[in-house]
């Protein structure tokens, strides 16, 4: 069985790939996704000095990736985005606190879900959900900006996928796992940088 190796990126820039890059930091990494609130500037660089994909959604404070994406990085909001086998499904933003853009509410991101229908249905699911906030009640907080979204556990719950890449409620917030299981899904909130594997389908 094949394994992919996934650096997840996430809130705060990692000062080993940008600012004190070293090479060695990615020899070994297969493919890089952002779950968002990170410096389009910063996400660019990465694309341009690793092999592989940079994929990426939007974060709630990443509504100047409009007139600046990330160059060389691929947006997979509302997408399934496979490589090697792997299906990503993207879904960017936090719950409404201000009205600010990439800010949803639960019902609001419950529509987004639903006119995935076809895309999931062609796809026969995914492997990995990738969105900035946390599923509701997974460690997320109760305040009005980094409640999770319900629908998130429905997909989990449903599509039962290998990972569940996230952000959004930093680690610093107070004490929570960076790892946990959700029945069989491995999910990580990606907080700057760590890296996880998953098997790829032979």
């Amino acid at each position: 069985m094949t394994r992919l190796k996934i650096m997840v990126l996430s809130d705060e820039p990692c000062r080993i790939l940008y600012e004190n890059y070293r090479k060695e930091v990615l020899e070994d990494i297969d493919l890089i996704v952002s779950c968002g609130d990170l410096p389009y500037d910063y996400l660019s660089f990465i694309a341009t000095v690793f092999r592989g994909p940079v994929l990426y959604v939007h974060g709630n404070h990443d509504a100047r990736y409009e007139y600046n994406p990330p160059l060389g990085c691929v947006c997979i909001e509302d997408q399934i985005y496979t490589y090697k086998g792997i299906r990503f499904l993207g879904l960017g933003g936090s719950h409404k606190y201000n009205g600010n853009a990439w800010q949803f509410t639960q019902k609001e991101m419950t529509r987004r879900v639903k006119k995935l229908w076809m895309k999931l249905r062609k796809s026969k699911g995914f492997d990995v959900l990738v969105t900035h906030s946390p599923a509701y009640e997974l460690y997320d907080d109760k305040d009005p900006a980094h409640i999770g979204f319900r629908i998130f556990n429905e997909l989990l719950e449903k599509y039962h996928p290998q990972l569940f890449l996230y952000g959004h409620v930093h680690l610093n917030y107070g004490e929570r796992p960076r790892v946990f299981f959700h029945g069989s899904t491995l999910c990580v909130n990606g907080f700057e940088r760590y890296i996880v594997e998953i098997e790829a389908p032979r």
